[in-house]
């Protein structure tokens, strides 16, 4: 993700209403101000990646996150596990790292995807 779709699902994501492209605008904090037509050509671009959703209210498009941070989180975690050639060495440098709450917090994440099966 870009910086402009990276600061464009922050706004989607604290919203608890789907938002217009001008409602998007007015919540965007970017350096310079950005026009109509770039923040909805970001926002169409989204929606062919399937980040977002979209649906028409009136005769505005209307956007809401396909998915919440956390499942966004989750997805990026996977993909660099797939792509990083030694996956449990990654791992392992991961959880080094973590300090005690979180690793109790892993301990509680991966108790629960055991009970759920592992899925």
């Amino acid at each position: 993700m870009g910086d402009l779709e990276a600061a464009i699902m922050q706004v989607l994501w604290s919203s608890s209403e789907p938002a217009t492209v001008r409602d998007v605008m007015g919540r965007l904090q970017t350096p310079k101000p950005l026009a109509y037509t770039t923040v909805m050509t970001v926002l169409d671009n989204l929606h062919r990646k399937r980040e977002v959703e979209r649906e028409m209210q009136g005769r505005a498009w209307s956007y809401r996150p396909a998915r919440t941070r956390a499942e966004h989180s989750a997805a990026l975690l996977q993909e660099v596990l797939q792509h990083a050639g030694d996956s449990q060495a990654v791992l392992m440098h991961f959880v080094a790292d973590l300090g005690p709450d979180e690793i109790t917090q892993l301990q509680q994440a991966v108790a629960a995807a055991q009970e759920r099966g592992g899925q």
